[in-house]
């Protein structure tokens, strides 16, 4: 019968249905930090948490937030002892804290650990909130907490716009919470927060942020329309101004690119989820401490000369949207080594380290990192192609 072959016909994975979200309200430019007070009012806020790291502080970067909220008449509390792949002891302060003040409204000011930090503490500072041991995984956090401002301060986990938070749990796996729940209720993206980045870490945010991209275009469970739109118009900014970002950190007019290659690219996996290249990354910030961008350079190229027989063709568009010089056939295979090539001088121009072995990892521990990494299946399944634990030894001995 015609209807229900048009029923069918609506079902069918041929009609590429999608679902897309991301933060409700963003203000993005030089200067709209001034917007922060005003934000804080629509959301109802009066008594505001910052969760920040004490790097934050010493580089005066909360000066100005601090100045903008005593404008405004408020009172604010200020948890500053975030660190880097924030343990779970951090975050259960935070949420302590922030329930003894009866804050009302979380802001997050600073890189990735500080917005991820501040996502869970918003989501578990009111009555009758889940512990922290009972929201790790897919869609385990039941309900919305308080209202979320977060300003990031580096151009790289896009963590502003995702709804997701990694945390450390134990003495070295790092884990992830994932859920609607956590998007922010507004973001502020000021460049000239950005301005006082040295050079090393723009660099390896900057390729943390590209990697971001590359994988929400290639992801084998939700790639879509908007997020390929979205990842491939961060690439394109990412790639253009990398360079001046890192030889001239003052340069506002790359350092406004990157931040909105960072948030486009954030965009698009926090639909289109990221797989082994940060599977492979989390075990070095985990175990050895090395940051969670410089992790994901160390590993981008061998990952993706692994995945190259099965994603050529995307790395190949890729290199097309990025005018990626041609040197060789004119085939998918031969584009997508050009990809990988391209990218792999860009990470040497930057200087960013290149080796396992430059960052102080013995090659014996080629074995424990692979283990490590095979417990992350929720990144490993979106992957274009399988990877067992042979495949990690490998991936890891080459990257040494």
């Amino acid at each position: 019968m015609p209807v229900a072959r048009t029923h069918d016909r609506c079902k069918s994975p041929a009609m590429n249905s999608y679902s897309f979200q991301t933060v409700p309200v963003l203000h993005f430019g030089e200067g709209c930090l001034s917007q922060l007070a005003d934000q804080i009012a629509a959301l109802g806020g009066s008594r505001p948490l910052i969760v920040t790291d004490k790097g934050i502080i010493a580089a005066g970067l909360i000066a100005p937030v601090e100045q903008a909220l005593s404008d405004a008449g408020l009172t604010t509390q200020i948890y500053d002892a975030v660190v880097a792949d924030p343990p779970e002891t951090v975050v259960q302060q935070a949420i302590d804290m922030a329930k003894a003040a009866e804050v009302d409204i979380v802001i997050g000011l600073g890189g990735g650990s500080s917005l991820d930090t501040a996502k869970v503490v918003a989501a578990l500072s009111v009555d009758g909130a889940q512990g922290l041991s009972e929201i790790y995984g897919v869609g385990q956090l039941a309900r919305k907490g308080l209202p979320t401002i977060l300003i990031p301060t580096t151009s790289g986990t896009g963590s502003e716009v995702t709804a997701i938070s990694i945390l450390t749990t134990g003495e070295t796996t790092k884990a992830g919470i994932v859920s609607p729940h956590l998007f922010a209720d507004a973001a502020i993206l000021d460049p000239a927060l950005t301005l006082g980045l040295p050079a090393d870490v723009t660099a390896a945010t900057g390729i943390d942020a590209m990697v971001h991209a590359i994988e929400a275009y290639t992801g084998r469970n939700a790639k879509n329309p908007v997020s390929d739109m979205l990842a491939i118009e961060a690439l394109k900014l990412l790639t253009a101004h990398i360079e001046t970002a890192c030889s001239d950190g003052t340069n506002m007019v790359a350092r406004e690119a990157m931040l909105r290659g960072s948030m486009l690219a954030g965009q698009a996996f926090a639909n289109s989820p990221v797989g082994a290249i940060h599977a492979l990354a989390y075990p070095l910030g985990g175990i050895y401490h090395i940051p969670h961008g410089l992790s994901n350079a160390l590993v981008m190229p061998h990952i993706m000369q692994f995945n190259l027989d099965a994603a050529a063709p995307l790395y190949a568009e890729l290199a097309d949207a990025l005018n990626v010089q041609k040197s060789g056939p004119n085939s998918a295979e031969a584009r997508a080594q050009e990809l990988i090539d391209y990218l792999e001088g860009l990470a040497v121009t930057v200087k960013a380290p290149r080796r396992l072995r430059d960052v102080g990892i013995v090659e014996d521990a080629v074995g424990e990192l692979a283990d490590a990494a095979m417990l992350q299946t929720r990144l490993l399944v979106n992957n274009p192609k399988e990877l067992d634990l042979a495949d990690a030894k490998r991936i890891y001995t080459n990257a040494w």
